[in-house]
């Protein structure tokens, strides 16, 4: 939006757009449960199936992610073609079959379809939420509102992970079945709210329905919404090129796509899907007994909740780039100390305490902005498929990463078994890459129109 809505005020449109953003971003928490909730079920299910490391690895851990990729990387077009809303209410009936269906699997096949099912909405929601909440937002509130998606993910993180610990042992060796089947009930809520939102007023007007998206525009408390509605058309214009569109994959788009791309490639290779997902087997090895690993995964999860507050309130005030800078930084250090601490052997204690300095710099930093930068650089005609193509280059590297991570931490046939020290050295090393790529290559978006931000980076 532009300068003349800038202001996010406390009237009643202003709770609106708060409001809608919110059962919008709600989607992320649906994300961030299914991502952690699998870490409780990870050994049990391995045990009660007989599953070798590779089979564990592809059918039970990383099914879902490459559903993320499918759901993100084909995500793109329903969103653009059928609109974001239409796509937000299909995601919410696809988390809900998928936890039914995986809490009721009889065999491993039958558990990854419902898995992969799921993860299909994942990665649609990271399209199409992230999208539809830039879209209606103003640029002085682009960056907490998108961001409370990235707060909804780590919020549902410690949930699950408390979940996990409090139902440890409730159904005897079926307890892993009560970790998943309850995640049904929040994506039935989700469901049910998002029918209640508006579509995106952006999405309208490249569609020709301006008369729709002047209702919502006036509802989300724009002023002067005829004026608002040239602007997105002229915007939209300039990137025809006057008629003539430029193809998504072109010299034209070159300088965001491979900002998308290695801002969700350093999101991965930090190793964060890495310890959410293997928490409780990684704090096992370093000498945590199996109950005490679970209560540990929530220091893990409040970490990771506390310092996105953190990163929330400072993403529109010192802006992206800067959180990304401290976030680098962080990563560095914390993954080095905790490769210290397996390779020397040191206390549980010790090494919990650096995991958690890992999540608290992933938090402040790549997690708070990477929801957001996405979905603020592309221009209005391209923002779901560019979204798409950031969400999916994420999914891709975190279903490769959890594919392969049972080869090397599984506690009788892994590379490392239970000293995983190279593991966090080379996303040490990884990290060192990214503080360099933020210092050379990424702009500041913060404080702009979605449309300035074009202009900004030469996509007129």
């Amino acid at each position: 939006m532009q300068a003349n809505i800038d202001t996010p005020g406390i009237s009643a449109k202003g709770k609106s757009l708060f409001g809608i953003s919110l059962v919008a971003a709600l989607a992320g928490f649906i994300f961030g449960f299914d991502t952690v909730v699998i870490s409780g079920a990870d050994k049990p299910i391995q045990e009660l199936w007989h599953l070798t490391p590779w089979q564990h690895g592809f059918f039970i851990m990383s099914m879902a992610l490459w559903g993320t990729v499918l759901g993100a990387l084909g995500g793109g077009i329903p969103t653009q073609k059928f609109g974001r809303k239409k796509v937000l209410i299909w995601i919410g009936v696809l988390f809900t079959v998928s936890s039914v269906g995986s809490a009721l699997a009889p065999d491993p096949y039958t558990f990854s379809f419902f898995r992969f099912i799921g993860g299909i909405g994942i990665g649609a929601s990271s399209v199409a939420a992230p999208t539809y909440v830039s879209e209606i937002s103003t640029a002085s509130s682009r960056g907490r509102l998108v961001a409370m998606y990235q707060f909804n993910i780590v919020f549902a993180i410690l949930i699950a992970y408390i979940s996990n610990y409090l139902l440890k042992g409730v159904g005897g060796s079926n307890d892993w079945r009560w970790m998943l089947g309850v995640m049904a009930v929040p994506s039935l809520i989700y469901s049910i709210l998002v029918i209640g939102i508006p579509e995106s007023p952006r999405w309208l007007v490249t569609k020709g329905r301006d008369d729709e998206a002047r209702k919502i525009l006036s509802k989300l408390g724009v002023g002067n919404t005829n004026e608002e509605i040239e602007q997105i058309k002229n915007a939209v214009q300039h990137e025809d090129g006057g008629g003539k569109k430029a193809p998504f994959i072109s010299k034209k788009h070159v300088t965001v796509l491979s900002l998308a791309f290695f801002i969700a490639f350093f999101n991965q290779f930090s190793g964060i899907n890495f310890i959410l997902y293997y928490a409780p087997r990684i704090l096992e090895s370093a000498g945590l007994a199996a109950n005490d690993s679970l209560k540990s995964s929530i220091t893990i999860g409040g970490a990771n909740l506390v310092f996105t507050f953190v990163g929330l309130y400072f993403i529109d005030r010192i802006g992206r780039k800067t959180l990304l800078l401290i976030g680098s930084i962080g990563y560095i250090i914390s993954l080095a100390a905790v490769a210290w601490c397996f390779y020397n052997h040191l206390s549980a204690g010790l090494l919990v305490t650096f995991l958690a300095m890992f999540i608290a710099s992933h938090a402040i930093g790549q997690g708070a902005v990477i929801w957001v930068f996405i979905s603020e650089i592309f221009p209005n005609r391209i923002r779901a498929m560019g979204q798409s193509f950031g969400a999916g280059t994420h999914w891709v590297c975190a279903a490769v990463i959890t594919l392969i991570s049972p080869i090397f931490i599984d506690d009788k046939k892994g590379i490392f078994k239970d000293n995983p020290w190279p593991i966090f050295a080379f996303f040490s090393c990884m990290m060192v890459l990214q503080l360099i790529w933020v210092l050379t290559k990424v702009p500041e978006t913060k404080g702009r129109a979605l449309e300035q931000i074009q202009k900004d980076l030469g996509i007129e």
